[in-house]
């Protein structure tokens, strides 16, 4: 069997090594550059590669295809392996076959990394033998070729979700819905949510699907659309009819099969009415697999979060600087602003991705008082908030960008980098835009 991978990047390089040791005869095909680290990975274990190019001749005689999610379906090459009849899956749909684990299967347009770090966390500290991957840290692929967990977290995106086939999670949890990479999906909302719901396509009356209640888009496509996974939904507002998750009295409650869990919000170590949410669901999966109460709440309480998602990184001359980079659509930014107690110059600005400002309308006239534009095409921006703050300036580094903000910011205000946008204009990714902005703090 012929195994090609297009994308030599951490779940290209994780499936090559793992068909390789399952037997196949394996090519890796980068249209961009492949790492050196990875180049040196797949030359030990023997596995050819290319990359600036994809051969068609070594490409379009596979059994079958793994595309990394960042490519996209319009790709010449991609068209044609699918003219061909070419089977092209995610790598979530070619490792899930050599694995016997039980996966809990993490999607959303926001909240998902959260999520995923915290009910790994409360999966861990219950004593269980579990890994981390899909769209976070070490490759899925690689995990199953190379360790033996009888449980897998993964952060799954909608483009992973797309190359889905058998693929079903024991436990899913959609997070919420709201429009981001419109560019990949014809500007089609309606394609993108059925692409979340691909999470819950292949779940039996033995499964579940833990969800948000409160969500516009999942309530609709729950209504007009049959699933057979067990309903566990979480509200901030109504209790739910069976299991799932509500607050009270400013408690969580979470019930799974009769049982009740209690907890006081204000002793959860995250902060802000999304991280309840990110909360009631790490719990119902924790529930699930009977972790006890007592660690579900310590681990509540302990947990250290996430990396580029409001994470504050220092207070200077009583201005606190905070880095959302993570923050890569308008709905993320919701969340962000909305959390924010002072006055705030928001460093905002990339590639857009098809975005509608008109949601953050209400929230940028009450909070923002000064916006960095930071990116190579500012446009859209500018024209959406220009009549709405009083101070606008653009720029297209990040040094500049966060002495700008220092400038325009007072004791007593905030300085928040959510950029609403992806990265790609000036950096690498959105860690590599987050580190950047950090160390332009440091340096200040």
């Amino acid at each position: 069997m012929r195994l090609v991978v297009l994308g030599g990047g951490e779940s290209g390089v994780g499936t090559a090594i793992l068909g390789k040791k399952k037997g196949y005869d394996v090519f890796v095909s980068d249209f961009g550059k492949i790492k050196e680290n990875y180049k040196e990975v797949l030359t030990i274990n023997g596995i050819a590669w290319e990359d600036e190019k994809h051969t068609e001749d070594l490409i379009l005689n596979a059994d079958v295809v793994m595309k990394s999610p960042g490519i996209p379906e319009k790709a010449p090459i991609v068209k044609k392996l699918i003219e061909k009849g070419i089977p092209v899956i995610s790598e979530i749909e070619f490792a899930i076959q050599f694995t016997d684990a039980t996966t809990v299967g993490i999607t959303g347009s926001n909240g998902k990394t959260t999520t995923t770090l915290l009910t790994y966390h409360l999966l861990k500290q219950g004593g269980l033998n579990v890994g981390l991957a899909g769209n976070i840290g070490k490759s899925f692929a690689w995990q199953v070729a190379e360790n033996k967990f009888d449980i897998y977290v993964l952060e799954l995106s909608s483009f992973q979700l797309d190359g889905i086939i058998n693929y079903k999670p024991h436990i899913a949890i959609l997070t919420n819905i709201s429009p981001d990479h419109l560019d990949r999906y014809n500007y089609d909302y309606s394609l993108y949510i059925n692409s979340k719901f691909r999470i819950t396509k292949n779940q039996t009356e033995a499964d579940y699907l833990i969800y948000d209640n409160e969500d516009e888009a999942i309530q609709n496509w729950l209504k007009n659309n049959k699933i057979k996974a067990n309903k566990v939904p979480f509200s901030l507002t109504e209790k739910p009819e069976n299991d799932g998750g509500f607050i009270k009295d400013n408690n969580i409650n979470s019930t799974i099969k009769n049982e009740l869990f209690t907890m006081p919000i204000n002793e959860l170590a995250l902060e802000g009415k999304h991280n309840i949410k990110n909360a009631m669901a790490a719990t119902a999966v924790a529930q699930l697999l009977n972790i006890r109460k007592q660690t579900i709440r310590e681990s509540l309480t302990n947990f250290q979060g996430v990396e580029h998602r409001l994470e504050k990184v220092l207070k200077i001359q009583g201005v606190q600087y905070i880095n959302d980079s993570k923050a890569t659509n308008v709905n993320s930014v919701f969340y962000a602003l909305d959390s924010m107690t002072t006055p705030t110059v928001w460093i905002v600005g990339g590639v857009d991705k098809g975005n509608d400002y008109d949601e953050l309308m209400p929230l940028v006239r009450e909070k923002v008082k000064a916006i960095v534009c930071l990116g190579v095409d500012n446009t859209k921006i500018s024209n959406a908030f220009n009549n709405v703050v009083d101070v606008m300036v653009e720029t297209t580094s990040m040094s500049e960008a966060v002495q700008l903000a220092q400038r325009l910011a007072e004791k007593g205000d905030s300085v928040l980098l959510s950029p609403a946008c992806a990265s790609f204009d000036l950096f690498e990714n959105y860690e590599d835009r987050g580190k950047q902005f950090k160390q332009a703090v440091h340096n200040l």
